[in-house]
């Protein structure tokens, strides 16, 4: 199994069921993304460069979708969060229900857009 996958399995809950909803909708959006295990975490990269990762922050109780180029991006400033970082911007998820899909998709495409 994908070191990645076995990494999001051992998750407990709701940061598996976020990572796994995350996942499904990143490989559906962005059909030729390839999952890699870096970092110690599950990364995807496009055309051979990382363009985001999912990061589980137990202490903080969220799981963060973290977007390589998200100080680019324009579209749902208000659902991007910086934490003082130079170039990752993340959505940032509580819990499984509190995801807005539309947003999601829409912060997906754009940043692929951007590569």
């Amino acid at each position: 199994m994908h070191p990645a996958l076995v990494y999001t399995l051992n998750q407990p809950e709701p940061y598996q069921s976020i990572m796994m909803h995350c996942m499904a909708t990143i490989e559906a959006c962005i059909p030729e993304i390839e999952l890699r295990f870096s970092y110690k975490i599950p990364f995807y990269y496009f055309r051979g460069k990382p363009f985001c990762y999912l990061a589980p922050n137990h202490k903080g109780q969220f799981m963060d979708l973290g977007l390589t180029k998200g100080y680019q991006l324009t579209l749902h400033q208000d659902a991007l969060n910086g934490d003082n970082r130079n170039t990752v911007k993340s959505l940032r998820y509580y819990q499984l229900e509190t995801i807005d899909q539309a947003i999601l998709v829409a912060v997906l495409e754009e940043a692929i857009s951007l590569c």
